[in-house]
Formats: C-alpha cells, structure tokens, sequence
C-alpha cells in the first residue's frame, strides 16, 4: 500500500501541559488504523491537529498527506482535502432535519437559492450508503444516537471522504448499534476510504483495524501489525506494565445489613399509569460490592435515581433503610444525610460543572463541609481538593484546572471525589467505567475495593459483564423493571444471568449489562 498521511514528531503544549511529545504516526491509504493510550495519553489532540481544529503554527512538527505539506488553518482547510473526523460528542442540530444536517455549510443550492429537492435527493442516496432508511426530513433529535452516528458518517461522505477519523465511535452506543457501525467502517475500507478509529474497546479494534499505533503519556511508543495485534500486547503498551488482573484482588468478608430497599415503586415522570419500577428489593452488607445486571432499559438507572432523592420518576412507594431503619430519601439533601450517594452513568451532563475547577466540584455536595459560620472557607476547599487529588491519584497541574480540560477517567475520579467528600455509608455506582481506558479502570476498581475494605456498601449498574462478575460479590438481575433473580459470586455467568431473564419473560430485547 502506499502512504497516504505521516505526521512527523508532532508536540504540542498548552498551559501547564504538553500534551504531545514528538508523535510520529503513518497510515496507509486504504486501511483502517487504530489509535489507543490512555485517557490524557493526547490522542484526541493529535487529531484535533491533523483536522485542523489546531491550525498550522499552534504545534510543533510537520504533516505530509498524500505527498504534500499539510498545513491547515482551520477545519475548512482539512475538509477540502478530504479529511473529515467525527468527534465522540456529536456534532449535529437536533432541531434540524437530516437533510439540513447533512448540507449545513455545504447547501446544495442554485444561484443562491437552496435547492430541496435536490438536497432530499443527494441525503436519500447517502443514506441508503451508510444503511438507514429514515426520511430525509426526519428530526434528528427524534433518531436514536446509533442513527445519529451514521448520519454523521453520511456527512462525511457527502464532503468526498479520503481519510475519516472517528473518536470513540461506539461508546455510547448499544451493541446491536456498534456492531453496525464496525461493519460500516468494513465497508467503507472496501470503497477504498482510509479511517483513523479512536477507541477504547478492544475487542473491536482488533476486529477491524489493520494496525494499531498505541500512545503513553504524548509520546507514540509502538504500532503493531495485525498479526501482533492482542489485548495483553495493547493493555502493556498502554499503561507501560504487565497487567496480569483486570480487577484488584480482595478477600470479601460481608459485615451486617447496611442498606435495604423493600418493594419499591415508582412510575413514569410524563407517562400516566407507566410502571417502571415494579416492587423492588435488594439489598447491600458492610464491606460488599453488590452488581445490578440486565438487558438495556430494564430500569436499572430508574432505581437507582428514584431511590436518591426521588431525582427519577413519581408516585414513589415502599421502604429504603440504613441499618435496619427506615430512612428519608425524598430530597437529594435527604438521602446525602442518610449515607447515600450516587454517580450518575452521564458524569459530563450530570455529575460535573465543565466550566468550573475541580475544586469548586469536588465541594459542590458538601458546602457545609468547607464553611466556617455558614461561610465557605476557600483555604479550607482548596485543601480537601488537594487531598482528593492525591488519594484518587488525579493527573491534573493543579485543582484550579477546568475539569473539561481533563481526560475521561480523571473526570470520572472528580466525581468519585465529590461523592466520597459527602462520606457516604452506601455508594451507588452507575456505569463507574464508562468511555474511560484500562489502566483508569484499574485504579477505579480499586477505589471501590478500598470503599468495602473500609466497611462501606457499593451498588454497581454496569452494562460490562465482565466487570460485573469480576467485581461484585452478588449480582441481582433485572428485567422490566423487577428483580429476577439474585447470584452469588461464585455462581454468577453471562449464561446464567441471560438464563433468568429469559425465564422469566421467554423473550431477549437487548443486550446483557
């Protein structure tokens, strides 16, 4: 194959941090070429620099695309050349159809004046590439985000597509949607067009990329043919060490009931007579880490957010106790002074001010715990940040660092952060590892190894079994909206959690959790 793009000791700094370190990477025209590190490795940035979003002059280095000097000043420039990437945050207006989307900025108009049917035209037949069968006047706030990412794809190749790059595609979406996605990315190779994938998910990046290069800390240190392609090669490359277990040894030794959930209801905020919670019991011992598995939309992030504060749903019913006493948890405020606290699946959205540092969030739950006489001590919050910073290891310059600067997994730490500054007796953890690398999973793992070390109760919602079954020391299961069975550690499968669901409803509609 010939060399379609080289980007030659690429460096680039921002305040405090240099986020890329003489990055060398070469792609060949008409692969599909893997980029893995880290969160806070600079993958992100390295494309950001090869699509123009940091222009020519703001990095050190030089970038050859199809034999010529590339130096873009903006992402114009990229995407006259044909090179187009697709950001892990979608870039698309939902209020617009998806013909308006797909020729925002690119109209297909006559003399100045658009032409409609023309553009409904050109979005049927870029729609019927990518496999979609929506009209081309259909909302795109209304599609699903696995439909969203095609539509971004099509956009794509509505701009004459040489080279797309895509940042974690799959990580929002469901399997059934990711598996279509890999096989369009197959496809497209097949047309010849050569794609860059950012991802975390190994198992698909060894299913369709040709070769990866991996990234430590903004220095490129290998790239591997797909013959030496392999999970442990990846994962050692990656966090520089040998990692013979996923998941932090412990020895589990349950303590007294902690927290106990009996028959709880709830139902649709907007739906009238929508049940989706439906007589729900559980519960967590001193020192355990209990798992929540089931299909997708079974209502496993409903409990959780009904029972913190009600933040989910109406008309609740039944009892939560705290050691072996019925509590109050019908505010957010309620349930922070019984000892609950919970992480939300969608820390960017729910969890976490993006504008503001990190140590503005970390206090945010407990104001009261850096005031003095109802006045907040800035002295006081600076100090519980910095002591956080360094028990939850947060690679960060400073705790006066915006936390949208931060990678995936050091936010993720942030929130932990500001839940374990409310000192909660019982930890509720909604998809803890979600769009953040190995080696942070790692170090997430064992905070919640040293929660239950320290007698605290952790809830886990994961939509990885493996995670599931390597972390928790019982797994209840659910399935529209009830608890369909509960496993012990030691006899807790992927088989055995599929084998209840579908017992207790003959039909699978999703994907195991």
């Amino acid at each position: 194959m010939s060399i379609l793009l080289e980007m030659r000791e690429i460096s680039k700094v921002f305040p405090g941090v240099k986020a890329l370190d003489r990055v060398s990477l070469t792609v060949e025209a008409g692969e599909i070429h893997a980029i893995c590190g880290e969160n806070g490795a600079g993958k992100s940035t390295l494309m950001k620099v090869l699509s123009g979003v940091y222009p020519h002059g703001s990095y050190d280095g030089e970038i050859v695309y199809d034999g010529q000097p590339l130096r873009n000043r903006g992402i114009r420039d990229s995407e006259h050349k044909g090179i187009i990437i697709i950001h892990q945050e979608l870039a698309l207006i939902p209020l617009l159809s998806i013909a308006e989307n797909l020729f925002l900025g690119n109209e297909v108009a006559s003399k100045g004046v658009i032409s409609w049917p023309m553009a409904f035209k050109k979005t049927g037949e870029l729609l019927r590439q990518v496999g979609l069968n929506e009209p081309p006047g259909a909302v795109v706030g209304k599609l699903g985000v696995g439909k969203q990412q095609l539509i971004e794809i099509a956009k794509a190749l509505s701009k004459n597509v040489r080279l797309l790059i895509l940042d974690e595609p799959t990580a929002a979406l469901q399997e059934a949607d990711a598996d279509r996605l890999l096989d369009l990315m197959l496809e497209l190779k097949a047309r010849g067009v050569t794609q860059i994938i950012i991802s975390h998910k190994l198992n698909e990046i060894s299913r369709v990329a040709d070769r990866i290069t991996v990234i430590r800390d903004g220095t490129s240190v290998s790239t591997l043919t797909k013959a030496e392609i392999s999970e442990d090669r990846i994962i050692k490359d990656m966090v520089g060490r040998d990692m013979a277990h996923r998941y932090p040894e412990r020895d589990s030794h349950p303590g007294e009931m902690l927290f106990e959930v009996e028959n709880w209801s709830c139902w649709h905020p907007e739906q009238a007579g929508r049940q989706m919670i439906k007589g729900v019991s559980l519960n967590v011992r001193k020192g355990e880490i209990v798992g929540i598995a089931g299909l997708m939309g079974t209502g496993r992030t409903e409990l959780a957010m009904s029972i913190f504060g009600r933040s989910y749903g109406k008309g609740h019913q039944g009892t939560v106790k705290m050691h072996g006493r019925p509590v109050d948890v019908s505010t957010v405020t309620k349930a922070i002074q019984a000892g609950i606290s919970y992480v939300t699946e969608d820390r960017k959205a729910l969890g976490l001010i993006l504008e503001e540092p990190i140590l503005k969030n970390i206090s945010l739950a407990n104001l009261a715990g850096i005031a003095r006489r109802s006045v907040l001590d800035k002295r006081r919050e600076a100090q519980v940040a910095e002591t956080y910073r360094k028990q939850l290891a947060i690679r960060t310059p400073g705790v006066q660092q915006k936390v949208v600067n931060l990678s995936g997994g050091n936010q993720q730490k942030v929130v932990l952060s500001k839940w374990l500054f409310t000192d909660p007796e019982l930890l509720i953890l909604d998809e803890p590892t979600r769009g953040i690398d190995v080696g942070a999973k790692f170090e997430i793992y064992t905070i919640m190894k040293d929660l239950a070390d320290q007698g605290r109760g952790v809830l886990m919602i994961s939509s990885e079994m493996p995670e599931l079954l390597g972390m928790c020391d019982r797994i209840y299961v659910m399935n529209e909206g009830r608890i369909v069975g509960e496993l012990a550690r030691g006899e807790a499968s992927q088989e055995r959690i599929m084998a209840l669901i579908v017992k207790d409803n003959g039909k699978t509609t999703g994907k195991v959790a």
